[in-house]
């Protein structure tokens, strides 16, 4: 037989296009249309549809940037339509290959009934199956005219991204709105057809499977009167019933899809937009629901919920009752899909505290699975978190967009930095967003690492990103899909149906060790400098606010905050959003975080201030309180007292110019142009800066990656590199400092370097009047160290990093995250370098090659960036930076001086010293929160952990009288996953495995 093939497909092709997609709709009448522009903001829905709208016309510009726009459309089905299906054909000016990214709309009845949601790919309003004829039409259409910022020219600068400065130039011209009536055989048909063609161009040419579907394929064209599509879709389809009934091979990878639609909490939108495309998005999913029957939708982000609760009641009751079903499905078990690299420990364990106590309290109903498909990568710590919420599960497939190695799993055991260990999927599909397509389903199946000994894998499906969910093509695609030959099988399964199914095929699946590294989107790191400063301070501040109310509550009759700190750190979590925290969202939203940040600080300061004064009393004395887990001052941890500074430090002229700091622990010296040249152990005879180098150097790159400019920076930065060396300014200021001054380009910088007496550690307090574009600023300490690895805190503990660049996997991590500090050492001796509210860095080795060939490490800082995309004035302006280079420093110290940078003194005249309401014997053990419990019983709960690698044994003192104590999880539950407790009177002793973390509750007497 002569060889056809690309005659058939390309017949195929021209005819679905030209013909067959045209007569899903054979007949249609226009709508007449009348539309509302609200004057500002979005208003509530019973405002907009009681409007008095004016009429427009199919082909009318509408919707400025940002803009809410009423439609009201209004017709009559024709009686000549009795007995058929009628729908609305509603498109606002979509571009279909746009869905979740442009305008979107939420239909409404007179009544306020919200009917289904309208994006690019879901155009359609049911009207009636069968319709009667003569029924009268009415509709109200919320429409959004949210701008297109991520164009088919991506990432270019634009100031669509703010509504302050979008202007008001329409964005969408009106392209059609009509009643018509839809051939639901022609529509089988094109399903048919696309199924069939997507599934033959997967399949190898020399396999039969793939002539008997051309051939039948055929076969359907040629019985197809193109003059009377609709009078002859039904016998083109019966010539495809053979091809499309044959079964699965046995061995076909199996596929479970869960409807999906992943939207981002804010990215090219703010905040308040989501609330309403979550609202479009489940009024759709709970309408396919009702018509589906073999369809199962997911949800995660339990915030994205509490928004339907919250704002849009009458879509929550239909969401509520679907739950109930079993098809619309809580899932992941977080506040929000956040950023798991920068949030810090206490802030990760919220995030499923707050999550999963939503879905128990609203549904009764915990699911096991963390379910993050598109954060930028997992740090090491996140196992047992997972483990210790009462999850066990976790799903992701971001992993897959690494661009220099390819991850060697799909299904696998994730071992953390304690040696939790948690069942992973990445869906090999390798989209959040799969849409049925015969490519999808095939690369699923060809990529899937674990043939052979797993057949099971997931494929979370619909629209995402800005919402949109499944559509109706999607479950008819599915349920071809089913049981077909040449496919992967495919099944409507929830997440735990499919994990389930995962665990018990294969049982000892391989494990991966330590962080999950993206190998892009290394710059979210350090985007946006003031989102991650707002974070980092406000986990600090709660911190000492849960502190200091519990202590006053259990010493003075303070009346705990209860309501308030969970409305912060809920509004906390949400900003740990994966593109509000790592600075990938536009000018609008990081706009908002600033001004969010300094109210939730205003607010968390005022709980401070008022436990710490119950607590001291009326008196004149300075009394000092220790937010910090660790002693400073003569002041015990969680406690306040008189603060002991011993000591003294100098400042003398160096000679040659500069400044010496000596306070008789360091000596440290600042050559002329403002860089330390020397930061001397005085006790270990110790040089800490490698030999012809200097520390506090300011380093400038050109940063221009190669696309996602807020996301990435790609490894070429390194080859230009400035150092700023000039100065303008340096000399001696305070008892222990120097302040330098120096400008460059159109920015100028001013650094404190201050050595306080009795300390072990330089601090340099940095502010930059930052006004560069694609640049990158890095702060640099060359280190005479010779080390291979070095360690970096993450969650509950710290993990270690090699600092050679042996394989691949290794010269991939140019940039990565740490929290408070980064420790390096030789045997014996260390440094660390903290920080107060910068995670970006970068750790490189060099051998000198004259002199003592010994090796300089160096530590480098990520400060700020100036990408344009999606905001185009990022970081902008005045920022300020706190670091700190500690010599001789262990691994104790590092924890030790990250904490009690990141928690500044507070001082409080009163009467009385203040005993710490709990107290922990071992240096140790961090105890990383003291808080009443959240169900309001006045219970104190505490939560530490071993931070530094080791085995610990421990005794926790309560400062008040207790009648019992309960290990817990961290929703404060009883658990059986805890250490073996002893306890006496108010002491409880325990051992602790490295960075175990640990959850106890007291019973107050």
């Amino acid at each position: 037989m002569h060889d056809d093939r690309s005659l058939v497909e390309a017949r195929l092709k021209r005819v679905l296009d030209e013909r067959l997609r045209p007569a899903v709709y054979p007949e249609s009448v226009p709508l007449d249309v009348a539309v509302w522009h609200a004057p500002d903001e979005p208003v509530p829905v019973a405002e907009g549809l009681a409007a008095e709208p004016e009429p427009i016309a199919v082909g009318a510009r509408w919707g400025a940037p940002w803009g809410t726009s009423w439609f009201r459309v209004t017709g009559t089905v024709p009686k000549e339509w009795a007995g058929r299906t009628v729908e609305a054909i509603l498109d606002l000016g979509f571009d279909e290959n746009m869905p979740g990214f442009q305008c979107e709309g939420l239909v409404y009845r007179p009544d306020g009934t919200p009917v289904k949601g309208l994006n690019p790919r879901n155009q359609w309003v049911r009207i009636g199956a069968p319709v009667e004829g003569g029924e009268e039409v009415r509709l109200h259409v919320e429409a959004a005219s949210n701008p297109v910022i991520l164009d088919y020219h991506p990432f270019l600068p634009t100031q669509l991204g703010d509504k302050e400065t979008a202007g008001s130039e329409p964005q969408y011209r009106l392209a059609r709105m009509d009643l018509a009536v839809l051939d639901e055989t022609v529509w089988q048909l094109v399903i048919d057809l696309e199924v069939l063609g997507e599934l033959m161009a997967e399949l190898p040419v020399e396999s039969a499977r793939r002539w008997e579907i051309l051939r039948a394929v055929e076969k359907a064209l040629d019985a197809l009167d193109l003059q009377d599509v609709n009078g002859t879709a039904a016998q083109a389809r019966v010539r495809l019933e053979t091809v499309l009934s044959e079964p699965a091979v046995p061995s076909a990878h199996r596929i479970s899809v869960v409807g999906h639609a992943h939207i981002d909490s804010a990215w090219l939108w703010p905040l308040r937009e989501t609330v309403r495309k979550v609202a479009r998005t489940t009024s759709n999913m709970t309408a396919l629901l009702d018509d589906e029957p073999e369809f199962v939708f997911a949800m995660s982000q339990a915030q994205q919920w509490a928004w339907v609760r919250d704002h849009r009641p009458e879509v929550w009751a239909r969401v509520k009752k679907a739950v109930a079903d079993g098809r619309f499905v809580p899932a992941g078990g977080m506040w929000v899909e956040s950023d798991t690299n920068m949030p810090g420990s206490e802030a990760m364990a919220r995030q499923f505290v707050h999550g999963k106590r939503f879905f128990l309290d609203e549904f009764g109903i915990e699911n096991q699975e963390a379910w993050l498909p598109d954060t930028f990568g997992f740090a090491a710590g996140l196992p047992q978190i997972i483990r210790a919420a009462g999850s066990k599960w976790l799903l992701t497939q971001k992993i897959s967009w690494s661009q220099t190695n390819k991850f060697p799993h799909h299904t696998f055991q994730w071992e953390g930095i304690d040696g939790t260990r948690i069942l992973t999927h990445f869906p090999p599909v390798d989209t959040y967003n799969c849409s049925m397509k015969g490519s999808e389903i095939a690369h699923a199946a060809r990529n899937f690492k674990d043939k052979g000994v797993a057949r099971h894998s997931l494929a979370p499906t619909g629209w995402g990103d800005g919402g949109g969910g499944t559509t109706r093509e999607m479950v008819a695609k599915a349920a071809r899909l089913r049981d077909l030959e040449g496919s992967a099988t495919v099944v409507w399964e929830t997440p735990a149906e499919f994990f389930e199914k995962a665990e018990a095929e294969y049982p000892e699946p391989p494990v991966w060790v330590g962080e999950l590294y993206l190998e892009l989107h290394r710059a979210t790191l350090t985007s946006q400098a003031k989102t991650k400063q707002g974070n980092r301070r406000s986990e600090h501040l709660l911190r000492e606010a849960e502190l200091w109310a519990a202590t006053a509550a259990v010493r003075a009759g303070f009346p705990y905050p209860y309501e308030e700190l969970d409305r912060i750190w809920k509004t906390v979590l949400l900003h740990q959003f994966h593109d509000i925290l790592p600075g990938s969202s536009i000018a609008w939203v990081h706009r908002e975080a600033r001004r969010t940040y300094e109210r939730l600080a205003d607010e968390l300061n005022g709980i401070i201030d008022a436990a710490q004064r119950a607590l001291a009393g009326e008196g004149t004395r300075d009394l000092f309180f220790n937010s910090a887990p660790h002693a400073r001052g003569g002041v015990a941890a969680g406690g306040a007292g008189t603060a002991v500074v011993e000591g003294r430090t100098t400042v003398t002229g160096r000679p040659g110019g500069g400044h010496v700091l000596d306070n008789g622990i360091l000596r440290i010296e600042i050559d002329e142009r403002g860089l330390v040249v020397s930061a001397y152990d005085i006790a270990a005879d110790r040089e800490t800066i490698a030999p012809d180098r200097a520390g506090n150097l300011l380093q400038l790159h050109p940063d221009f990656p190669n696309m996602w400019d807020a996301w990435d920076v790609d490894e070429f930065y390194r080859h230009t590199v400035t150092d700023l060396t000039d100065v303008d300014a340096i000399a001696p200021e305070g008892p222990h400092g120097v302040r330098i001054t120096r400008t460059f380009g159109a920015s100028r910088v001013t650094q404190l370097l201050s050595l306080a007496p009795g300390e072990r550690r330089l601090l340099v307090d940095t502010e930059v009047d930052w006004h560069e574009t694609e640049k990158f600023l890095k702060l640099a300490f060359p280190l005479d160290l010779h080390a291979e690895r070095y360690a970096s805190e993450t969650q509950f503990g710290h993990f270690h990093r090699p600092t050679h660049t042996n394989t691949s996997w290794e010269a991939a991590k140019f940039e990565a995250c740490n929290h408070r500090f980064v420790h390096l050492e030789e045997p014996g001796w260390g440094v660390a370098v903290v920080n107060d509210s910068t995670y970006g860095h970068d750790v490189t080795r060099t051998v000198r090659t004259d002199g003592d060939r010994g090796t300089t490490t160096t530590v480098r800082a990520s400060l700020l960036r100036a990408p344009r995309f999606p905001d185009p004035e990022t970081d902008q302006g005045v920022h300020r930076f706190r670091h700190a280079l500690v010599p001789g420093a262990g691994i104790g110290d590092a924890v030790r001086e990250g904490w009690r940078i990141n928690l500044p003194e507070r001082s409080v005249r009163g009467s009385a010293e203040v005993a710490p309401l709990v107290t922990v014997d071992q240096d140790a053990v961090v105890v990383t929160a003291v808080k009443l419990a959240d169900d309001g019983s006045g219970d104190v709960v505490v939560r530490f952990h071993e931070a530094h690698g080791g085995r610990a044994r421990a005794t926790v003192r309560a400062g008040f009288e207790v009648t019992g104590v309960t290990a817990t999880d961290l929703l404060e539950r009883p658990s059986d996953d805890a250490p073996a407790l002893r306890r006496d009177g108010n002491e409880v002793s325990l051992r602790l495995r490295p960075f175990e973390l640990v959850t106890l509750r007291f019973t107050r007497a």
